[in-house]
Formats: structure tokens, C-alpha cells, sequence
């Protein structure tokens, strides 16, 4: 089985912009459940069909497979919850970690969340001086929930 370790926080200051270039995200939402979601997104020229269950602590199930864009892109448009998600996400090297930071647009315009991926939930990490309060436990950061509440909403 697959499994995603992750931790999110909120970003501090704009030092982080000049370390990284960006690309864009857009995805949507098939099925937001309690013990599943079931999401569809589009990078660049590349669909992905997400699979992920409930978060338990910092972990949860997830299965990710390559899908054709235009496969992805006719999801989008026709079986997903809306707003679609819209976001740059950028990717920073910083001690043996890689971090991901989301800027969000559309209706999420105006909220930054940088995640990292860990090997363990026990996993000692170094943070960033752009590093800010985790909201790992915090649900209305999921990309999920953003698009039933949008940060626009708050």
C-alpha cells in the first residue's frame, strides 16, 4: 500500500520566491468523503487520476496513476465538485527535504501553504526561516475542504 506522510504550514514573508520557479496545478474533486477522496489534476501536459483515504495524524492511504490529459481534462469539466482548484506550486530543496508550496488562486487567492512529504510521522525536520504556524491538523487546509469553504470565505 501507499502512503503519504505529509505536514503543512503557512508561509512567512516572500524570501522563499527566490528560490524556486513554479508550475501550475488544477485539479478537481470527484468524491470528498470522511474515509476518501477521490481527486482528478492536471501539471502541465500530464493528468493523474488520486486516490487518498483518511488522514490519521500526518498519514494516509494514496494511490496516484498517470492518466491522459485529455482523460483528466474531461473530468474536470464534467464529474468534479467546483471550484476547481487553482494553484502554483513551487518546490524547494532545504535540508535533504523537498518542500512544496502552494499559491493559490481563484476563490483561494491570497493563501500559501508549503507541505512537506516525510518517511516516518516520528521524523525530525529542520525548518525554513519562511516556515510559519503548521496547520497540519487543521482540516480547513485540505485541498479538499477548499473547495466546499474557499479562503476567500473565512
Amino acid at each position: 500500500m501507499a502512503a503519504e506522510i505529509e505536514r503543512k504550514f503557512l508561509i512567512k514573508g516572500d524570501r522563499w520566491r527566490q528560490l524556486a520557479e513554479g508550475s501550475r496545478y488544477v485539479q478537481g474533486y470527484i468524491l470528498t468523503a470522511k474515509q476518501a477522496t477521490v481527486r482528478v489534476r492536471i501539471v502541465g501536459n500530464q493528468g493523474y487520476l488520486t486516490i487518498k483515504g483518511a488522514t490519521v495524524q500526518y498519514s494516509r492511504s494514496e494511490f496516484e496513476y498517470p492518466i491522459p490529459v485529455e482523460d483528466a481534462q474531461e473530468m474536470l469539466d464534467t464529474l468534479c465538485d467546483r471550484p476547481l482548484i487553482e494553484k502554483t506550486r513551487y518546490k524547494i530543496a532545504y535540508s535533504n527535504l523537498i518542500w512544496e508550496i502552494d499559491e493559490f488562486e481563484g476563490v483561494n487567492k491570497g493563501l500559501i501553504i508549503a507541505e512537506v512529504e516525510l518517511t516516518d510521522e516520528k521524523q525530525q525536520i529542520e525548518l525554513p526561516d519562511w516556515i510559519g504556524e503548521e496547520v497540519s491538523d487543521n482540516p480547513k487546509y485540505f485541498n479538499s475542504n477548499l473547495v466546499k469553504h474557499p479562503f476567500s470565505q473565512w
